[in-house]
């Protein structure tokens, strides 16, 4: 039998990244896992409303969304655990400019270049909805298709309710072939 636990966010684990924004001529970041998918060509990051990121993104209406692998773990969680008004985070990461004009880490193993198209605030939130303009993925994990292959790239995982990164699993089946027969 299941057990109400009550109004709970369940819907992890989820990738993290270090979102992008430039600050004045300086880039600063932050590690997210608030994120999600609202069409093939748009996407939702979900920021604390305090953050001071938020500033930057909302000044420029740029972002870039840039996944972690675990070689760039201990600096992602580094970027998410102090805040751009204390600490300059400018330099925490190499980057160069995106061709939108977001900042682009050079060490993720993705990133999506967006423009921020709208803000959604909720209490305590600030949702950016963003189109993506353009992604980098390394060559080293776009398949012979020119897809990027998930089973190369491996995103790190966050789980919410133990505060935990978690990689990425095995293959269970192919999408859409468990039919009844």
């Amino acid at each position: 039998m299941k057990k109400n636990i009550g109004s709970r966010m369940a819907l992890y684990p989820m990738p993290i990244a270090v979102i992008g924004a430039m600050n004045g001529d300086k880039p600063t970041w932050t590690l997210i896992a608030h994120m999600g998918i609202i069409g093939h060509d748009r996407v939702l990051v979900s920021l604390v409303a305090s953050h001071f990121i938020n500033r930057a993104i909302k000044e420029t209406k740029k972002l870039s969304i840039n996944l972690v692998d675990e070689a760039m773990l201990p600096q992602a969680d580094y970027a998410g655990s102090v805040s751009g008004a204390k600490e300059d985070k400018s330099k925490l990461f190499t980057y160069e400019m995106g061709e939108a004009g977001a900042p682009i880490i050079q060490q993720a193993p993705l990133t999506m270049e967006c423009t921020v198209e709208d803000l959604y605030q909720t209490h305590g939130f600030e949702s950016f909805i963003c189109t993506i303009n353009n992604t980098y993925v390394e060559e080293a994990y776009v398949n012979e298709k020119g897809k990027i292959d998930y089973h190369i790239l491996k995103p790190v995982l966050f789980e919410f309710p133990t505060y935990q990164y978690l990689r990425t699993g095995g293959i269970l089946g192919a999408c859409l072939s468990f039919k009844k027969k």
